[in-house]
């Protein structure tokens, strides 16, 4: 089991009422599926926010990044670094902004 740290957006925090970053076990390998399941089963009112209720996807104004890199089109599969796996870096969770 690894301890996994998650910085949430303000608004998310505020959802899930936290403040600051979330400390979470995750069971296996690290991924971004498995990071979101446990944040999801920890806080359920965070389901469907970061991703889609029915296929799971990212929604699309959602960015995660890991360790300086923006993991969020990499496979959620894919396992994050291991900075983040032995929670020494947090797995941010950016709310994208769009304009014109």
């Amino acid at each position: 089991m690894s301890a996994v740290k998650v910085a949430l957006p303000y608004h998310l925090r505020n959802l899930a009422q936290v403040d600051g970053e979330v400390e979470l076990d995750v069971n296996g390998e690290v991924t971004q599926r498995t990071v979101l399941d446990a944040l999801e089963a920890r806080y359920p009112k965070l389901r469907g926010t970061i991703r889609d209720h029915r296929t799971h996807e990212r929604r699309a104004f959602v960015r995660f990044f890991a360790c300086q890199e923006d993991v969020s089109h990499q496979s959620v599969d894919e396992p994050l670094p291991a900075a983040v796996a032995e929670g020494r870096e947090p797995l941010l969770v950016i709310g994208a902004m769009a304009g014109g």
